[in-house]
């Protein structure tokens, strides 16, 4: 049974991560979504406060679920979602309770979505990782243009139904219009696609690269395509995270510039419990995960709670900067090491104003993350360690991406750069001597490359 429920009115009780998946699949109907909890995650919140929904921070009432078309019972209290369900039957309203198939009229089915096209795979209650993997194998068999082509197909249907009378030869016609090859033999790419896709209960630490979809990993693309959950840090650009099926919750835990929307023990919290109920969980890191991305702290606590999980490298942002400056960091001739910096460390002990004790070699490329805003400060940082005045140093911002631009100088004029607040990297070392400078030995604004 498929319902329409653009503008119906549709209640929700809870707002956990349970009710938040509820609340973004009926978002996707076009609902009239009230939620009733007296707490709510951070998703539920920015959604009522953008109109998109309703929330009462209240504990639920029987007079909630007056005038609504239909609903949900997604509490982790069981006696709650009971009266919910109770409530919602006296009102001869369907409701659905999240993880108790005895109190449910309909279940939440897994559905492959190709435009008008819903394929939806129910297993009423028993396994919805069973659902959630025959929708991943189904989704990787279907074209991705079905949902155009049918569109087209329904106008032209339309068209057949005004010119030509009901019978036979017109039924012929429109059966003709439908056949179209739809992958699905045992030689189909996409199933070998489908072979490899995200593992229900285990977490993927996934490397989204510096920003450009393009320079993601196929495995990267394959696991998003299959993710339950996709927790995604700030610099994770919309064009990555459209990606993801559109079946994943997608969660913003970005910690950028000392601005924190979630803690790193919350982080854990829901990527362990997240695959604790089933799901495909992507933790997606802007660049490569394993490099200043605080994955050693997630694969403990993964360890820790028993959760199988994987890691995906992906492209880091010093291989980015030094494709777009067309620099080698390696330049054989000037430069035989690459050292990987921070310029902050939540390890440095209080009052050492020195970012690295040890001296620095000049025969080396330095790839300094997250620089900060002070570049006069590093900059005396560097020399005090050895490097010299004249030393070619570039600040890289947005490293593959369209609005991706650098600014050159040597080091003692490196605090005479305008800082940015979009994603910067410093490159430091002889390897940049040919990376245009101006009369002022720093490059104002070149943006891009023709």
């Amino acid at each position: 049974m498929f319902l329409r429920l653009e503008g119906k009115r549709c209640l929700v009780v809870g707002a956990g991560l349970i009710g938040l998946e509820k609340v973004e699949s009926l978002l996707r109907c076009g609902a009239a979504i009230s939620v009733v909890a007296p707490n709510a995650v951070a998703r539920v919140q920015e959604l009522s406060a953008g109109g998109e929904i309703e929330w009462l921070a209240r504990p639920y009432q029987p007079e909630d679920t007056v005038g609504c078309d239909l609903v949900i019972a997604a509490t982790s209290d069981r006696e709650v979602n009971r009266a919910v369900f109770q409530e919602a039957s006296r009102r001869s309203i369907l409701c659905n309770t999240a993880d108790d198939p005895p109190l449910c009229d309909f279940f939440f089915g897994s559905v492959v979505r190709r435009g008008a096209l819903q394929i939806a795979i129910s297993t009423a209650g028993e396994s919805p990782a069973v659902a959630q993997r025959l929708r991943r194998e189904i989704d990787a068999q279907l074209p991705a243009d079905l949902g155009p082509w049918l569109a087209d197909l329904g106008q032209l249907r339309r068209e057949v139904l005004q010119v030509m009378p009901a019978g036979a030869e017109r039924k012929e016609l429109l059966h003709q219009l439908a056949q179209r090859e739809v992958c699905g033999s045992a030689a189909c790419p996409a199933r070998s696609f489908a072979a490899g896709a995200a593992e229900a209960g285990k977490v993927y630490l996934v490397g989204a690269g510096p920003g450009d979809p393009d320079l993601l990993t196929v495995k990267a693309t394959r696991l998003l395509a299959g993710a339950g959950v996709v927790l995604h840090d700030d610099l994770v650009p919309q064009s990555i995270l459209d990606l993801a099926g559109k079946q994943a919750l997608i969660i913003s835990v970005g910690k950028r510039c000392g601005r924190k929307k979630i803690t790193q023990a919350a982080i854990h919290e829901l990527m362990v419990e997240s695959a604790r109920r089933g799901l495909a969980v992507i933790r997606l890191k802007s660049g490569d995960p394993m490099i200043f991305g605080r994955a050693a702290e997630e694969i403990d606590a993964l360890r820790e709670a028993g959760v199988p999980f994987e890691v995906v490298p992906g492209v880091t942002a010093a291989s980015s900067a030094a494709a777009f400056l067309e620099a080698s960091l390696t330049d054989r001739r000037v430069s035989s090491k690459l050292i990987i910096l921070s310029g902050h460390h939540a390890a440095r002990p209080a009052g050492q104003h020195e970012l690295w004790p040890a001296d620095l070699p000049s025969d080396a490329t330095l790839a300094i993350y997250m620089p900060g805003q002070d570049l006069a400060q590093m900059a005396a940082s560097l020399m005090s360690n050895g490097l010299p005045a004249d030393m070619p140093c570039v600040a890289v911002t947005d490293a593959s991406r369209p609005e991706a631009a650098y600014q050159a100088s040597q080091l003692n004029g490196l605090a005479d750069l305008p800082t940015s607040q979009a994603p910067t990297l410093l490159l430091v070392g002889q390897a940049f001597a040919s990376v245009k400078q101006d009369q002022y030995g720093f490059a104002s604004a070149y943006v891009g490359r023709e």
